[in-house]
């Protein structure tokens, strides 16, 4: 059994009956889920420097396990002499087992690597069900070594779910494994 049939079970065996008698669902299709998770690095310096997108885009194809998206700007914005089309960070759309493999990595693994780690913050929900958490750094991850990292950078982790409130999504993340502050 691999790790992400464990995080599927416990969200189908424990997880839906729990927030099912919580808050009174009736249909087993009410019960929120996990849709995607995003994950995304910014990088300013990129554009003026394609090594470092190009580095970027492959720490992030490493972590999320499938080909990273360099994104590139909108708009052009003189004063950050930033031209449109240039590259100015990576992000990584993950769905299936990779998302749930993602989920246990970043629970069981890369969380507890922070120094005085306490928990995430619980404030980090948009209101309308959906989580972000900010990394510091991208080395934490098991697949990158420290000689590798060039230029520390952070990234962004968008939970992307189908609950209708932030309590919802809290409850969910938090039978789920989620390390919330008290």
């Amino acid at each position: 059994m691999t790790v992400t049939e464990n995080l599927k079970k416990r969200y189908s065996e424990e997880v839906v009956p729990a927030l099912k008698e919580k808050f009174g669902y009736k249909n087993v299709h009410q019960v929120p889920k996990i849709v995607k998770i995003v994950l995304n690095m910014g990088v300013g310096e990129a554009s003026h420097n394609s090594k470092i997108a190009e580095a970027i885009e492959a720490q992030l194809t490493k972590i999320a396990g499938q080909k990273a998206v360099v994104t590139k700007a909108k708009k052009s914005i003189a004063s950050y002499k930033l031209r449109e089309g240039m590259p100015v960070g990576a992000m990584a759309t993950l769905r299936g087992e990779r998302m749930y493999d993602f989920l246990q990595k970043l629970i069981c693994v890369v969380l507890p690597r922070i120094r005085d780690f306490r928990g995430v913050s619980a404030k980090s929900f948009d209101g309308r069900g959906n989580y972000t958490l900010g990394l510091k750094e991208q080395a934490l991850f098991p697949e990158i070594s420290y000689e590798e990292v060039d230029l520390v950078k952070g990234m962004n982790v968008s939970v992307i779910t189908t609950a209708e409130t932030d309590e919802e999504a809290r409850e969910l993340l938090r039978l789920l494994g989620m390390p919330f502050k008290k």
